[in-house]
């Protein structure tokens, strides 16, 4: 494995990553100062690195300059510094997004899959991706576009793989079977299941990379810090705030999650309510969840003070 990749691994142990939203207006407009804010407040509240123009930062909608602004931006408060890229080279712009992010300072490439794509033309794209920026790559298993376990065993070989990020969203079976696959190929584990995060770390993740810290973080910072620590009395209580917080975020319509922890950032004064609008929301998210969402995220926290589970 490249020095640079073992260094990332180690790195990324134990280790929360908030997969951040970007704070933008109903015009898709982003301010710097908002941005920076909000980065900060993540960072402060727990988060170890943030994760910028990933899928909860909602990319698609976003420029060049912006998402390079974005980089950056967090990497002005964290070492730490992911952003993601397309496993199919795309047009001109998604080409040159991955050389750009190296240059505004990101750490590390989380590496989407593509729809229909064959192992062989996503191993290309990892060659490709780590000549051209030099950078570590994390691969991603995503529900929507899920691997088979030998397609997966493949890409994981790939000498710069540095961490695998498992999201099979309900399946913990697949989710156990890969788990124990990266770390049977010595890589290390950054569990994206937001909705079994408890449970991912038993089955051996050692560190999170979740749209779930994208607001309300000290939770899931602190099932991170139980689980290093082998705290079980400690890890019960966060888990139990965490689980509080992801039944009311992270449900159907599933990709409504971005729009709910902006509700929730903007309720926590995490960036100002005008910016916590996602451009790309569900036409099945209804404006009356505004109100669970935001309860859930305070009992989250009452749970994590008052020692309850």
């Amino acid at each position: 494995m490249y020095t640079i990749v073992r260094d990332a691994a180690q790195t990324f142990a134990d280790t929360l990553i908030a997969a951040a939203a970007t704070p933008m207006t109903t015009d898709r407009r982003t301010d710097t100062e908002v941005t920076k804010s909000y980065f900060e407040s993540l960072v402060s509240t727990g988060a170890d690195g943030l994760a910028v123009a990933v899928h909860t930062g909602r990319p698609p909608v976003l420029d060049m300059p912006t998402r390079a602004e974005l980089v950056s931006v967090a990497c002005s408060m964290t070492p730490i510094v992911v952003t993601g890229v397309s496993s199919a080279e795309g047009g001109p712009d998604e080409r040159e997004w991955p050389i750009l992010a190296a240059r505004a300072g990101a750490s590390a490439l989380l590496v989407f899959a593509s729809a229909g794509e064959s192992v062989g033309t996503a191993l290309g794209r990892y060659d490709e991706l780590w000549n051209s920026t030099g950078l570590p790559l994390i691969a991603f298993d995503l529900y929507s576009n899920p691997y088979s376990l030998d397609e997966l065993s493949e890409l994981l070989d790939h000498p710069a793989v540095a961490a695998f990020k498992p999201a099979r969203l309900y399946d913990a079976v697949a989710c156990q079977d890969a788990i124990a696959l990266a770390r049977e190929r010595g890589r290390c584990v950054l569990s994206g299941e937001d909705r079994m995060l408890g449970p991912s770390l038993m089955w051996g993740a050692q560190g999170a990379l979740v749209g779930l810290a994208a607001a309300t973080v000290r939770p899931t910072a602190a099932l991170i810090s139980a689980h290093r620590d082998g705290d079980a009395r400690a890890f019960l209580r966060a888990s139990s705030a965490v689980d509080a917080l992801a039944v009311s975020t992270f449900r159907q319509p599933w990709d409504g999650y971005v729009q709910r922890m902006l509700w929730i950032a903007a309720d926590e004064g995490l960036i100002p309510s005008e910016y916590a609008v996602d451009p790309l929301r569900p036409a099945g998210l209804h404006d009356a969840e505004h109100d669970e969402v935001i309860a859930a995220a305070r009992r989250a926290h009452e749970i994590l003070s008052s020692g309850d589970a």
